[in-house]
C-alpha cells in the first residue's frame, strides 16, 4: 500500500502514528483517570470540612444566645411581673435586670411579649426606651399569627425567621416560653440579625459552593439568595415553595428526605449525595444540629467549584508537559532525518539561485517527493530568471512615471491641508472665547471637539447692558469643510438678526435667522439630498430681574442644582427646515445654584458601550445632575472623562459641543 512505501509522506505519517501511540494516548488516560479521582476525592472532603465548619460557626453564636434568652425567660422578676403586669415597681426591677442581658446578647437587644395583655416590648441599646410596649398584638392580624402559634404548640424554646414590620428587620428569633407552674405567661427571647447571619455564617466566595440551612421540614431558614428563605416557618406559616425538596425532581425527593434521616441519626457525621439542583448534578452535604432542630446543607457543582489544589494540578501539567515535550523530541528526530537533511540541501541552491545565482547545479533527486521538488524548482528557476529580465526592464520605465505623479499627489495633499488648517484657524478666532471669561470668568467651561479639524459646530455670546447677555449652541448640518462654511452663513445671519431685534427675545432671533437664511439660499441650486437645517438654542440672561429667556430650534436647555435635572425642550423644528416654524420663548427664573447647559447632538448620539449605542439623553441627565453641583472646571473635565469612557474604541461620530454657565451675582 502508498502508505507503507518509501516516500515522504509515508515516513512522516508512519513517525507521527508511532509517536502518538507511544507517548500520547498513555498520557491522556493517565491523566484523565488522576484527574477524576482527585476530584471525587476532594470534592467528598471538601464538602464535609466545610459543612462541618459552617455547623460549629452557627451552633455556637444561635446556642449562646439561645443559653441566654431561656436564662432571660426564667427570671424570677420576669414570671413575677407578667403575672401582674400592673404592677410598675416590678416591671421597673425587671427592666433594671434585663440592662445586664442586652449587652450580652449579639444583637444588643430583647423582646418580651405578655400572653394576656398581648404587649410587644422591644429593648434595643442606644434606643430611647420609654417602658412602654412597642405595640400591641392582635389575634386576629395576619403579622401577629407566628406569636400565637408558638402559644399555642407549647414548646419551650422555638427558633424561627421571621421579618417584623413593624420594627422593619429581619431576624433569626430565639423565642422561649415563659410558664409560672405550668401557666403561659408569655414570650421572651432575642434575635440575630438576618444579613449579618447570612454575611458571617452562610456567604461564601467559593465558586459553585452554595451555603444554606433547612428546618426538619426541609424549608430554608438561610440561603445566600433571600429570597429563598422561608419567613415564619417554625411558627406554622406555609412555605411549601421554599424549601429544598421543592427544588429537587420530584424523583429525587425521597432520597433527600432518607438523607435527612441519616443526617439526623448522626448528628456529629456529615451525610453526602448527589442531587440534580438549579439543573446541575451537584454534591450535597448535611449535618444536622439538634439543639436548633436545623439541618446545615452545602451543595456543590463539582464542575465549577475551585477542589483540586494547586500542587495536584501543577503536577498534572507538569506530567503532561513532560510526555509532551517527549513526543515533540520523537518528532523532531524524525523530521531530521527524514526531511530537514534533504530540503537544507535543497535550500542551499536555492538560496543561491534567489541572489542571482542561477547557474547553480540542484540536488540530485532520490526517487521521493523531495527529489520531483528539486526537478520542478529547476524548471522554475530558468523561468524566473527569464520573467526577472523583462520585469527590470518595466519597472525602471514605470518608476519615472510614479515618482513624478507621487511628487504632484504630495504637493496637491499639502496644500488641501495648509487650507484646512488655515480654515481650522480662521473659524477658531470667531468663537467668543475671550468674551466669555471676560463677563463669566470661572462661572462658564466649553467643550468644543469638531469631528474632523473644521466642523459644523459653534458658540455665540453676546453681552449687553447691565450685565445681561446673550448666549448660544448652533449645529449646521454636515462635516469637515462643508459644515465649516455653513458655520460661515449661519454666524453671519446670527449677528444680522441680533442686531434687527436685540438680545431680549431669542425666539424672535431665531425667527429673523431663519428668514435671512432662506434669502441667502433661495437663489442657489443645491444638490437634492445636501442638508442645510441648523439645530440652535439661544439663552438671554437678565441677571438684575433674576430672569432667563430661552428658546430653541431642536435644541433643549438643561439645568440643574444637583438635586434634580430640568429639560426645557426647544421647538421640534430646525432653522431652514421645510417648513416655516413659529419660534416661541420660554421663561424661567433665573437661581444662583442652578447651572445651565447647552449641547448639540453631537455628545448624545455618540456611539458606545458594549453594543455601540448612542449615549442618549437619559444617560446625559444623569450625568448633569451628578455633577451640577461641582466648579464648573471640574465639570468640564468630568464630563469630557465620562464621553471618552462611554466611547472606548468607537470613532466620533459627529461634531461635539456643550456649553455651561451659571449666575453667581444677581446686581
Amino acid at each position: 500500500m502508498a502508505i507503507w512505501g518509501k516516500g515522504l509522506r509515508a515516513k512522516a505519517m508512519w513517525t507521527l502514528f508511532v509517536a502518538f501511540l507511544l507517548v500520547f494516548i498513555p498520557a491522556v488516560g493517565m491523566g484523565w483517570q488522576i484527574m477524576s479521582g482527585v476530584q471525587e476525592h476532594f470534592g467528598n472532603a471538601f464538602a464535609r470540612n466545610f459543612t462541618q465548619l459552617n455547623r460549629q460557626h452557627i451552633l455556637v453564636p444561635l446556642s449562646r444566645d439561645l443559653a441566654l434568652a431561656q436564662r432571660f425567660a426564667d427570671s424570677i422578676l420576669m414570671q413575677q411581673w407578667l403575672s401582674n403586669e400592673d404592677d410598675e415597681q416590678d416591671k421597673a426591677m425587671l427592666f433594671r435586670e434585663s440592662e445586664g442581658y442586652i449587652k450580652d446578647f449579639s444583637s444588643h437587644s430583647f423582646f418580651i411579649i405578655s400572653a394576656r395583655s398581648g404587649a410587644y416590648y422591644y429593648r434595643e441599646a442606644n434606643r430611647p426606651f420609654d417602658g412602654q410596649p412597642e405595640y400591641i398584638l392582635a389575634a386576629n392580624n395576619p403579622d401577629d399569627a407566628w406569636v400565637y402559634n408558638v402559644l399555642a404548640n407549647g414548646h419551650k424554646v422555638n427558633i424561627n425567621v421571621n421579618h417584623d414590620t413593624r420594627l422593619e428587620t429581619t431576624r433569626v428569633w430565639s423565642n422561649i416560653l415563659i410558664e409560672d407552674q405550668g401557666k403561659v405567661l408569655g414570650l421572651a427571647g432575642t434575635g440575630i440579625d438576618l444579613t449579618k447571619f447570612i454575611e458571617q455564617f452562610i456567604a461564601t466566595d467559593e465558586v459553585g459552593v452554595t451555603p444554606m440551612i433547612i428546618d426538619e421540614q426541609g424549608a430554608f431558614q438561610a440561603h445566600p439568595d433571600k429570597d429563598y428563605i422561608a419567613i415564619g416557618s417554625a411558627t406554622g406559616s406555609d412555605v411549601q415553595s421554599r424549601t429544598l425538596l421543592a427544588q429537587l425532581p420530584e424523583a429525587q425527593r425521597p432520597q433527600l428526605q432518607t438523607l435527612m434521616a441519616q443526617a439526623k441519626s448522626s448528628p456529629n457525621q456529615v451525610s453526602i449525595d448527589s442531587f440534580t439542583l438549579a439543573d446541575k448534578r451537584q454534591l450535597v452535604a448535611m449535618s444536622f444540629i439538634p439543639e436548633l432542630g436545623w439541618y446545615v446543607v452545602t451543595a456543590i457543582d463539582l464542575d465549577a467549584a475551585q477542589i483540586l489544589e494547586s500542587v495536584w494540578l501543577t503536577a498534572s501539567l507538569l506530567a503532561f508537559v513532560i510526555m509532551l515535550v517527549l513526543l515533540l523530541l520523537a518528532l523532531a528526530y524524525a523530521v531530521e532525518r527524514l526531511i530537514l537533511r534533504p530540503l537544507r540541501q535543497l535550500q542551499s541552491s536555492a538560496s543561491a539561485i534567489a541572489d542571482g545565482n542561477y547557474q547553480m547545479s540542484l540536488p540530485p533527486s532520490k526517487g521521493d517527493e523531495i527529489g520531483d521538488l528539486s526537478t520542478a524548482f529547476s524548471v522554475m528557476a530558468n523561468k524566473v530568471q527569464t520573467h526577472t529580465q523583462e520585469l527590470e526592464h518595466k519597472v525602471r520605465s514605470r518608476t519615472s512615471e510614479l515618482e513624478a505623479v507621487n511628487n504632484q499627489m504630495r504637493q496637491a495633499h499639502q496644500q488641501i491641508n495648509d487650507s484646512i488648517d488655515y480654515a481650522s484657524l480662521i473659524q477658531k478666532a470667531i468663537l467668543p472665547d475671550q468674551q466669555l471669561k471676560q463677563t463669566l470668568g470661572e462661572h462658564h467651561f466649553v467643550l468644543w471637539h469638531p469631528r474632523d479639524v473644521v466642523g459644523g459646530d459653534f458658540y455665540v455670546f453676546h453681552p449687553a447692558e447691565q450685565g445681561r447677555f446673550l448666549v448660544g449652541v448652533v449645529d449646521c448640518a454636515g462635516h469637515g469643510v462643508a459644515g465649516a462654511l455653513m458655520t460661515m452663513l449661519a454666524r453671519a445671519a446670527l449677528d444680522h438678526a441680533i442686531h434687527d431685534c436685540g438680545i431680549a427675545s431669542p425666539a424672535s432671533i431665531l425667527q429673523q435667522t431663519d428668514l435671512i437664511l432662506r434669502g441667502m439660499m433661495q437663489d442657489c441650486e443645491l444638490p437634492r439630498g445636501l442638508a442645510t437645517n441648523m439645530d440652535v438654542g439661544l439663552a438671554s440672561v437678565m441677571p438684575e430681574q433674576q430672569r432667563l429667556v430661552f428658546a430653541g430650534a431642536k435644541m433643549s436647555l438643561y439645568h440643574s442644582d444637583g438635586k434634580q435635572i430640568v429639560e426645557i425642550k426647544g421647538n421640534r423644528r430646525t432653522l431652514l427646515d421645510r417648513r416655516h416654524v413659529q419660534f416661541t420663548d420660554t421663561e424661567l427664573t433665573l437661581q444662583r445654584e442652578q447651572t445651565y447647559y447647552l449641547a448639540t447632538d453631537g455628545y448624545l448620539d455618540q456611539a458606545g458601550g458594549d453594543k455601540g449605542f448612542g449615549f442618549g439623553n437619559s444617560r446625559f441627565c444623569d450625568l448633569l445632575k451628578t455633577h451640577a453641583g461641582f466648579p464648573l472646571d471640574e465639570q468640564a473635565q468630568s464630563l469630557k472623562l465620562a464621553l471618552d469612557d462611554y466611547r472606548g474604541d468607537y470613532p466620533q461620530r459627529d461634531d461635539i459641543t456643550l456649553l455651561a454657565f451659571k449666575v453667581d451675582s444677581f446686581e
